[in-house]
């Protein structure tokens, strides 16, 4: 039985991938910072809630202590919670603007990842999917045939950047863990007043797939539901 955890899971693109992933026979531990809608998640998609704050330190060693004495491991390890920060003109941006999104969306999975790790190696076959964006590419952001080109989102997007860096630097450094990230693509969530033309289905396809992958499925990718994504 493959056991998963994903932060921010009580909504959007973490819960809809909570529900996949039951449906494809993981036992599923929902991270959520609140509990009413954590635990209502867990138990309309049959997972078990694990509260979770990824900003807080003894929170997210909190979580990894309830998850080791209860599973014991996790097979996988999804990095999911983020929050959007500022958008449009950057002229009025402030420090703790730029600490507020950084530590949720870069330093929240680093907090998350180095509690969980211990957990992860007990695994036969351990991964760790970062959720990303296409906002952290410099390649998409300046395609303007793409939609990320069409918008100013400063702290979201160098958040995202630095994540999809972190992934690689991880994916090197963690002997025997894939780790990998994932672009959900414009899908219409609570972040972006569901904007997006995406439904939360076609979202969460390319981190179930990363989910769901045999061993030796590769490290150190950026996937999209339409294939890899250059690292640019």
């Amino acid at each position: 039985m493959t056991i998963t955890f994903i932060t921010g899971a009580n909504k959007g693109l973490g819960r809809e991938t909570a529900r996949r992933l039951v449906e494809y026979g993981h036992t599923v531990l929902v991270g959520a910072r609140d509990r009413e809608q954590g635990e209502a998640a867990a138990a309309a998609l049959g997972a078990r809630y694990v509260p979770v704050d990824v900003s807080d330190d003894a929170s997210v060693a909190a979580a990894a202590a309830d998850v080791a004495e209860h599973e014991g491991r996790i097979d996988v390890l999804i990095n999911n919670a983020a929050v959007q920060g500022p958008f449009g003109d950057p002229s009025e941006l402030t420090a703790a603007d730029a600490l507020a999104v950084l530590d949720v969306n870069v330093v929240g999975v680093v907090r998350a990842t180095t509690a969980f790790l211990p957990l992860l190696r007990r695994s036969d076959d351990p991964v760790i999917i970062n959720v990303s964006s296409g906002m952290g590419s410099l390649a998409l952001t300046h395609d303007p045939e793409r939609s990320e080109s069409q918008v100013v989102a400063p702290l979201y997007a160098a958040s995202k950047a630095a994540l999809t860096m972190l992934t690689t630097q991880y994916a090197k450094g963690l002997k025997g863990i894939r780790v990998n990230a994932a672009d959900p693509g414009y899908t219409a969530t609570d972040m972006n007043g569901h904007s997006g033309p995406q439904t939360v289905t076609e979202g969460t396809d390319a981190i179930v797939a990363l989910a769901t992958q045999g061993p030796g499925a590769g490290t150190g990718r950026f996937v999209s539901r339409h294939g890899e994504i250059a690292w640019s």
